[in-house]
């Protein structure tokens, strides 16, 4: 069997580095390691509209921009197909047809729908579109034949819920669909980067990221206003690094190497943080450090980006092109999955020659 891996992001906004540690990253390691015998990277714009409806345009402006931090962190069209959701129909069918092996009090079950309903105020009036997107999450995995999907923690009941409906599915019709497996960031840190201000969740609509796409400028003034840990108030005080903002990025972006580069006084980052506990070690000097290592790791993908903002047609030519390729697999998929559930009727020559005769006999 062919390892593939199937992902992608919701064309709502510029990506953080909250989706660059918890998946970005990852992607692009994959994507290098020769692993894989297929990637495909989706621009997920039809599951954006599920709850941004009545405002297509922020979707529609959105998409390039989404292209743009993929290819500036390394996506390689020529290794991983980029594509855009809306332009392969065969998944719109596939969820459709899900739908039919999936109860409404099961998708009311599902811990990551009810957090995203709470989150969206959507409890009194919820669109079916929202409400059903595990459906249509299902439809993406496997319509590629994902053998892989990389996630973060809060969407492993994303992925179990693909899981029954494959098993479901195969159950009923036969074995058509591969049911996927799991690839979770592998560094603790990373499966949930907070907000600057200490929020638990990085959110564009909370205002508290920091963009793959943000100037120096920017990176900086974030990284100094970020929520610490409001006991540590003179630098003689002892401080916690648990729920300390500057400490949870450094254990998703900081090495040895970023010590002997720019704060030689520490081996690693145990070492500052037990400096820290014990007290004497002030805010603003862990906050340059970080500062330091996130400009080290962003430099290189400001860099890709503007030499790719000046071709836009040839984004958009990239997002064309895998999307090509990208249905041709899912109309391959499609096709046995309507042999299996026995509705390819203008395909199938033995069901219309079965007919004829039979339509013969009662003549005869």
């Amino acid at each position: 069997m062919e390892k593939i891996i199937l992902t992608g992001d919701r064309p709502t906004g510029r990506l953080h580095v909250g989706h660059y540690v918890g998946s970005l990253r990852r992607r692009v390691q994959l994507q290098n390691s020769g692993e894989f015998d297929k990637i495909f990277i989706m621009v997920a714009d039809a599951q954006a509209l599920t709850d941004n409806f009545e405002n297509p345009e922020k979707v529609r402006q959105n998409i390039i921009e989404v292209a743009l931090d993929y290819l500036s962190c390394g996506l390689d069209p020529a290794k991983s197909t980029l594509f855009i959701q809306s332009q392969i129909p065969e998944l719109t069918e596939l969820t459709f047809f899900y739908s039919n092996l999936v109860t409404v009090s099961r998708l009311q079950r599902n811990p990551t729908v009810k957090t995203e309903i709470k989150m969206r105020n959507f409890e009194t009036s919820i669109p079916v579109g929202f409400f059903t997107y595990p459906i249509s999450q299902a439809a993406d995995i496997t319509a590629f034949k994902a053998t892989c999907v990389p996630v973060g923690e809060d969407q492993l009941p994303m992925i179990e819920q693909t899981r029954e409906i494959v098993r479901k599915f195969n159950s009923i019709y036969g074995e058509v669909l591969v049911e996927p497996d799991v690839l979770l960031p592998d560094n603790q840190a990373c499966m949930r980067l907070p907000g600057i201000d200490g929020k638990q969740k990085m959110s564009k609509s909370l205002g508290n990221c920091i963009y793959l796409s943000d100037t120096e400028a920017d990176v900086r003034t974030k990284v100094m206003s970020m929520y610490t840990d409001p006991t540590h108030i003179q630098i003689t005080d002892p401080g916690h690094v648990e729920g300390n903002c500057v400490f949870t990025y450094l254990d998703a972006f900081s090495n040895n190497g970023h010590f002997e580069e720019y704060l030689p006084d520490y081996h690693n980052l145990d070492e500052l943080k037990e400096h820290y506990t014990r007290g004497g070690l002030g805010d603003v000097k862990i906050k340059k450090f970080l500062n330091n290592v996130l400009q080290e790791e962003l430099a290189p993908i400001r860099a890709r980006r503007a030499e790719f903002e000046k071709d836009i047609p040839m984004v958009y030519d990239i997002l064309k092109r895998g999307s090509e390729v990208a249905r041709e697999h899912a109309a391959a998929t499609m096709a046995e999955v309507k042999s299996a559930m026995k509705i390819n009727y203008f395909d199938d020559a033995e069901l219309i020659r079965m007919q004829s005769e039979k339509y013969h006999k009662v003549e005869d």
